[in-house]
């Protein structure tokens, strides 16, 4: 029988190509299949990463653009940079007009809008790009502007608005008001008077909304108050003449002589208005709103007892406002200073005019400034002119000062307070949420006033209508530093996830708003304050 013949690995075909000794010994299936898997979920962990910790948004960003940026759509350096996402400096570059100088969509002016408080104003490290909140590439009926709320709650840990959202701060807080106001006797007497029906009639009254109905316009004395308040017969005390030897108040022929600034309306007010006795006592009737003969001589007999007033001399009330209405201060100074000059006007000499035209002409700057969200107010330097009293008086005479004062305001104190030597600044804006957005024409068709505003509810009226007049205790509980305002639980009945939107753009918005863009382009670099 012939040999076996051994079979040898060689060349086959008429090409001589070498041919491995060895046959090669492929990786089972599970170890490809284990190695594409890993591959698989690194790619993913990456994507993760990059959207919810990294939030550039680019790794996924590969869609159609947004009805907004469609211009753009064949045009990808016109936003992106080369191997990169897209740089906030590059949305500023349209949205912005003159690029990111003025820092409208920045985060510090996030601060500052929602604040008001410079201190936050710092550079951040934290500070994201434009396309972490808005990224692109979702298609072209996405809406940019609807930011989930993971984005919010990165830097707010409030988990959701159903659950780990703090309560309004508003509401826990007195409202500052500065009058002695009783919502109970107010609207029984309105409501006996106008013949109403309803409670809320009452409250509309006076709570009018403005006329978009998002908002209620602000109090005034004129329209609100005047036609039961300062009567023809409501008279000041009669109070003592001021003379050399004599603590008191001028007369109206006193302040025409004096011609100070500020005087130019003693010249139209009424002389029968005054009842004088001799050069002793003086009183008068009837009596204005914001009088100015009694708002000159408070002005006079504060200047005795705090005598460096500084800016405080410039105003008519009180210096003490909240963070966000500091401006209110000095744009009343601008206007009592505009005052100041006009009545100059009429001088002949060249010399004053020059001189008005240049204060013309810094004042305008001031109130430019006024209109630019980065320039800080400083209201200290309203406050420490009225820190302490002269050392140059003594005790009992700043005394009798304070007791003329009262005495002189006596008509005004029975609404106002007052508080060294001036009248208290009235809260007129009924805004009280500055961090949230609230519009009241779109909940007034599910609610009515009382259903959410329930400190002074039918409950609190009910024993008052029985008794055909108010308690005299009822002030105490219904002073006018009571926030009537819903807490968090009323608006929970509504907004959850099964209901109403309750997720954070609904009340909250994060930059400021366009409109506020056009007083910012063209603003001068410098502060008055640097001036």
């Amino acid at each position: 029988m012939p040999a076996k013949r051994k079979r040898h690995k060689g060349f086959f075909g008429t090409v001589a190509l070498p041919v491995s000794r060895n046959y090669l010994n492929p990786r089972s299936h599970r170890f490809l299949f284990g190695m594409g898997m890993l591959g698989g979920l690194l790619l993913l962990a990456y994507a993760a990463a990059d959207f919810f910790y990294f939030q550039t948004g680019h790794f996924l960003s590969n869609g159609p653009l947004s009805s907004a940026h469609a211009v753009h759509e064949r045009q990808c350096d016109s936003c992106h940079t080369e191997w990169n996402s897209v740089p906030s400096d590059n949305c500023a570059s349209c949205h912005e007009d003159v690029s990111d100088e003025l820092g409208l969509y920045s985060f510090d002016n996030h601060y500052l809008y929602r604040s008001g408080d410079f201190n936050r104003v710092v550079p951040s490290e934290n500070e994201m790009p434009c396309a972490t909140c808005h990224p692109e590439h979702q298609g072209r009926d996405a809406a940019l502007v609807d930011v989930p709320d993971q984005r919010c709650t990165s830097c707010h840990p409030y988990e959701s608005f159903s659950s780990g959202h703090p309560a309004f701060e508003a509401v826990g807080k007195p409202d500052d008001t500065s009058l002695t106001f009783a919502h109970v006797s107010h609207v029984t007497e309105m409501m006996a008077e106008r013949d109403l029906q309803h409670l809320e009639q009452a409250c509309i009254q006076c709570h009018q909304l403005d006329d978009d109905g998002r908002y209620f316009k602000p109090l005034n004395f004129e329209e609100h108050c005047d036609s039961c308040h300062l009567t023809t017969s409501v008279a000041t005390p009669r109070l003592p003449i001021a003379s050399a030897d004599r603590l008191g108040v001028l007369t109206l022929a006193d302040i025409q002589a004096g011609n100070v600034p500020g005087s130019l309306w003693s010249y139209y007010t009424n002389p029968n208005e005054f009842r004088q006795v001799g050069n002793r006592f003086v009183s008068k009737s009837p009596l204005h709103h914001r009088d100015p003969w009694i708002l000159a001589n408070l002005r006079r007999l504060r200047k005795q007892v705090y005598p460096e007033g500084g800016l405080a001399d410039l105003l008519t009330t009180g210096v003490e406002v909240p963070p966000h209405e500091q401006e209110a201060l000095y744009r009343e100074a601008i206007q009592t200073l505009e005052g100041y000059a006009e009545e100059l006007r009429s001088r002949p000499e060249q010399e004053i005019q020059d001189d008005l035209d240049e204060i013309h002409m810094l004042l305008n700057w001031i109130r430019h400034d006024l209109d630019d969200p980065f320039v800080p107010l400083d209201e200290t330097s309203f406050l420490l002119a009225l820190d302490r009293p002269t050392d140059a008086l003594d005790s009992q005479t700043i005394e009798e000062i304070h007791e003329i004062a009262n005495d002189l305001a006596e008509p005004c104190l029975g609404c106002h307070q007052m508080k060294k030597l001036t009248i208290q600044r009235v809260q007129k804006d009924q805004r009280t949420m500055r961090r949230a957005e609230f519009n009241h024409r779109s909940h007034i068709i599910q609610r009515g006033c009382l259903d959410c505003h329930d400190k002074f509810g039918p409950d609190a009226f009910a024993h008052i209508k029985e008794m055909r007049e108010p308690l005299e205790d009822q002030v105490f509980h219904d002073g006018a530093e009571i926030q009537n305002l819903p807490d968090i639980e009323s608006c929970r009945d509504c907004h959850s996830p099964k209901a109403a939107s309750n997720t954070c753009i609904t009340c909250h918005q994060f930059h400021p708003s366009p409109s506020g863009r056009t007083h910012l382009v063209g603003k001068p670099k410098r502060g008055f304050h640097e001036r």
